[in-house]
């Protein structure tokens, strides 16, 4: 089974993207970035935020991390919502995606995927 943390925009999450629908929907379907689990089971483990721009990111997946342990909730994969692929496009969120997912690669041994869904 994959285990998954979400990682979303907080400038977007619930206020146009409301409840996050499109990425329980795409993984549900296993569309979009999902499309990859299509004979796999896979989970939600966690979700969290970037923490706003510019973003607090490494801190914010370091706690998911460390709460995982405690709650013997550990996640596989790390996906960089399409809101924050959408962020960088339409809001010019200063975060570099690309850098971001080999950093968090870097830092945790965790397979980062950018984006969810494609809607």
């Amino acid at each position: 089974m994959k285990r998954i943390l979400i990682v979303a925009c907080n400038n977007i999450r619930d206020k146009h993207c409301i409840a996050c629908m499109k990425c329980f929907k795409a993984l549900d379907r296993r569309e979009g970035e999902f499309a990859r689990y299509k004979d796999e089971e896979v989970e939600i483990a966690g979700w969290t935020t970037c923490g706003g721009c510019p973003g607090m990111v490494v801190p914010r997946v370091l706690l998911c991390k460390e709460l995982a342990g405690l709650y013997e909730r550990d996640f596989d994969v790390i996906h960089l919502g399409t809101c924050m692929v959408k962020a960088g496009a339409v809001s010019k969120c200063p975060l570099n995606l690309e850098e971001l997912k080999q950093k968090l690669e870097d830092l945790f041994g965790k397979e980062v995927v950018i984006g969810t869904h494609n809607y």
